[in-house]
């Protein structure tokens, strides 16, 4: 308990935490598949035209608990997670639900965001990321994050893909988790491998609400998934 409590201190202080080895191999390569499987390499997108000439978000979701999937269970339910999550959120924390995030090649990534909106820091979504192959930059794909960045307000407005002073490239490979925290600045690089996916076990403290990420800030926009809307458009502040 005593190793939690100092990964917790660095999570906060850092806004992320990155784990390297932390999940079998064996049990990545079976996610990997079933992904695959149900996926392939070349998925549709699940958003509007218009969401993704704005946002320039070039993933596609998929949540494979909505379909009745079980083999993703295993690593939301593994002790060694849920103690973590309890020492970065503490008790009687809610877990919400499981995305994988699909990139097929010759994506864009993700712009810069941030998962939900910074106004209250008590309101916050935890990633928990798990990586079931390497993000190689021959592959491309890599996360990007400025340190710190949960403690400081809003996104700036600004070029959606653009570089931030302080931004940390992270490379994970398979087995490995990287929680990051919900208010945190962060994107994806442009793929150039066959394709890129990680899976992402969602989780919120306690008196949360489990909507907390309906509303997602990207530099030029806030956009609410809920309802399609675009709920503030920042371009006009440039």
């Amino acid at each position: 308990m005593e190793e939690y409590s100092k990964l917790a201190e660095q999570f906060w202080e850092e806004g992320f935490l990155v784990l390297d080895g932390f999940l079998e191999s064996a049990k990545m390569d079976e996610l990997n598949e079933c992904i695959l499987e149900n996926l392939g390499k070349a998925p549709e997108y699940l958003h509007s035209d218009e969401f993704l000439e704005r946002s320039g978000a070039d993933v596609v979701p998929w949540f494979p608990q909505h379909h009745g999937i079980t083999a993703f269970d295993e690593v939301a339910n593994d002790p060694r997670l849920l103690e973590l999550t309890t020492a970065l959120l503490g008790q009687e924390w809610q877990e919400l639900y499981s995305m994988v995030m699909f990139s097929h090649q010759g994506s864009k990534g993700q712009p810069w965001h941030q998962d939900c909106p910074p106004e209250f820091p008590s309101h916050f979504n935890l990633n928990r990321l798990v990586y079931t192959h390497d993000v190689t930059p021959e592959i491309g794909g890599q996360t990007v994050v400025v340190p710190g960045s949960h403690r400081r307000g809003v996104i700036p407005i600004g070029d959606p893909d653009g570089l931030l002073e302080g931004q940390h490239v992270l490379e994970p490979k398979r087995g490995t988790l990287v929680l990051l925290h919900g208010h945190t600045w962060h994107r994806v690089l442009p793929v150039k491998g066959t394709y890129r996916v990680s899976t992402n076990f969602r989780a919120c403290p306690q008196g949360v609400p489990k909507d907390v990420t309906d509303v997602c800030v990207y530099r030029n926009m806030r956009y609410r998934f809920s309802t399609g809307v675009f709920v503030e458009d920042r371009r006009a502040h440039a």
